[in-house]
């Protein structure tokens, strides 16, 4: 149930959006074990003229950037396996992009299940029900 919230150093494109938007996707459910049919991603593009690393402008640099944030529930994913993601992400996206800025980054935020969830639910109420079932 994850919503990843993306800014894009490029002009307006679907296409790319499109490309972003499925390597996310893909990535979180393989790495993160999230289901894709519960995954919401929001892509944004800013103009790399207005995106600022070290000084200069991505524009004067010649370079691409993106930042993702994306919000899982906490203690549903091991350190290894977000370092993992991270990694992937910066890979894949840098295909995507190209000629990826090293200053590009991941925020993976651990969010505590009762403070999170979806359809009017909290995480932590939806855990609870889940075991309840279970036990029936």
């Amino acid at each position: 149930m994850p919503i990843l919230t993306v800014l894009l150093s490029t002009p307006p494109d679907t296409t790319v959006s499109a490309k972003v938007a499925s390597t996310l996707s893909r990535l979180t459910a393989a790495i993160l074990h999230k289901k894709p049919e519960l995954t919401s991603i929001v892509i944004s593009h800013v103009d790399p003229a207005h995106w600022f690393v070290g000084g200069p402008s991505l524009t004067a640099q010649g370079k691409t950037s993106f930042f993702l944030d994306i919000r899982i529930t906490d203690e549903t994913n091991t350190a290894d396996e977000k370092a993992d993601y991270i990694e992937a992400v910066f890979k894949e996206i840098g295909a995507v992009l190209g000629d990826l800025h090293h200053g590009s980054y991941v925020h993976v935020h651990d969010v505590r299940g009762a403070a999170y969830g979806f359809g009017g639910l909290t995480q932590t109420h939806r855990a609870v029900a889940a075991r309840l079932q279970a036990t029936r």
